[in-house]
């Protein structure tokens, strides 16, 4: 019996199961594991009381443990400042209101236009959109910009040393469509130029994505990659993680054509899948491929500064199928966090905060080294605040001594080799207790 508050008929459903060659709902599910998938009546009590809720919740909250976290892999623990919540929820800001309408309140305006005006700053690029939906769709929606901007070209290039989650993304939409992706070769770390340019004089390139730093913390070197680019008439987009732009190049002094990615490193607290926040920064000349809205300033009847929204891709009530991009929702309560979380720490403090981070991983680096059981996995390249190592033990093994000790040791990419990265938030005791951990593992 279908629920009356489902908007689905047993007949829409059937057709619709029918266009996916799908006999019933239980196959739409058939990729995830059989052992994790809920079979049964939801275990829910009887109605509660506030404080019997709010009880039920704290008790809960005591089970967790607090780790030490040198996790990262495209997402890190940085410090998030106390007062961010608070302003984030004063009324001439907190609103639930998507702003597609140019009538939205003069608060969510000026700080969407604070937001775009600062990272178009960080990124060094000449316009920033209102942000989007994550850092692995932002990607997306850059290759869709510049297929777009390139008219008949239909071919992207993807270097191997971009986050594979977000290359999986990418290569999803690419699917969908129309796009043929190829992926750059890496060599010690880091894509080859060589390939990249035998790829592009093949033709119908319309962009290539590169990432800085890229996925192993290294800071490639991308000298002359842009003029590349533009002599076989291809784009070049930059996958960034922006809290490590203080200390490195940006995409406008690389000649990038299109920086993205999470703004998640800007201060905020990782979560269970989010929410984060996408970034999409561009040239002046794709200002009109770019989804979502820009918010302009100006002034108003009585000479007042005042802020209004000056471009929107209203493409999902209009062009429909055809859109350029089809998503536009604003992610107006993180874009808010990243203009405070920015205002906050200025130019002086975001620096700062890279330099502890980069600091705290060569230390790292230099004593797992030392214990003799583990090596860097790119010895000759440059590396920020994270970074690969080889071990003579299983990873696993190593990530279960860990947590006894109450440290969350870093990502596992391969059998014997992890991915570690540090940020401000760790202690030089908290790194030498994972030494001290890693000298006692056995081979």
């Amino acid at each position: 019996m279908i629920h009356h508050y489902f908007p689905h008929t047993a007949d829409d459903i059937r057709e619709m199961l029918g266009r996916c060659g799908m006999s019933d709902l239980g196959e739409l599910y058939a990729d995830v594991p059989a052992d994790v998938r809920l079979r049964g009546d939801y275990n829910l009590p009887k109605g509660r009381s506030e404080k019997e809720i709010r009880d039920f919740f704290n008790e809960l909250g005591r089970h967790n443990r607090i780790l030490t976290c040198f996790a990262g892999a495209g997402f890190y623990h940085h410090y998030t400042p106390a007062v961010i919540p608070y302003i984030l929820s004063r009324s001439e800001f907190l609103t639930a209101y998507t702003p597609y309408q140019p009538e939205i309140s003069q608060g969510t305006l000026q700080y969407i236009f604070e937001y775009q005006s600062m990272m178009s700053r960080l990124t060094g690029m000449e316009v920033s959109n209102a942000s989007m939906y994550d850092g692995a769709t932002a990607t997306a929606e850059a290759m869709m910009m510049a297929v777009s901007a390139s008219r008949k070209r239909d071919r992207v290039l993807i270097g191997a040393t971009v986050n594979p989650a977000v290359r999986r993304v990418v290569a999803t939409y690419a699917r969908y469509h129309g796009i043929r992706l190829d992926e750059i070769a890496e060599a010690d770390g880091v894509i080859r130029r060589d390939d990249m340019e035998a790829k592009l004089a093949d033709g119908d390139v319309a962009a290539v994505i590169v990432a800085t730093p890229n996925f192993y913390g290294i800071a490639e070197d991308y000298s002359g990659w842009a003029d590349a680019c533009h002599r076989y008439k291809a784009l070049l987009i930059m996958n960034c993680v922006p809290a490590d732009l203080a200390l490195l190049k940006s995409p406008g002094e690389w000649g990038a054509d299109i920086a993205c990615g999470d703004a998640q490193s800007l201060g905020m607290p990782l979560r269970y899948g989010g929410p984060y926040l996408g970034f999409l920064c561009a040239s002046k000349a794709l200002i009109r491929k770019m989804p979502g809205r820009i918010v302009g300033a100006t002034t108003d009847a009585d000479g007042h500064r005042t802020f209004v929204l000056t471009l929107q891709a209203r493409e999902q009530h209009i062009r429909r199928d055809k859109a350029t991009s089809n998503i536009c929702s604003n992610q107006g309560l993180m874009a808010l966090h990243t203009v405070v979380y920015l205002s906050l720490l200025g130019d002086d403090g975001l620096r700062e905060a890279a330099m502890q981070g980069l600091n705290g991983a060569h230390y790292l680096a230099s004593q797992l080294e030392a214990t003799g059981r583990m090596r860097m996995s790119f010895p000759a390249q440059p590396f920020v605040n994270e970074f690969a190592m080889d071990t003579d033990f299983d990873v696993a093994d190593l990530e279960a001594a860990c947590l006894e000790q109450g440290i969350l040791c870093g990502v596992k990419i391969a059998p014997r080799r992890i991915l570690i990265a540090v940020t401000e938030m760790q202690t030089r005791e908290e790194m030498d207790r994972l030494v001290k951990t890693v000298k006692k593992m056995k081979s």
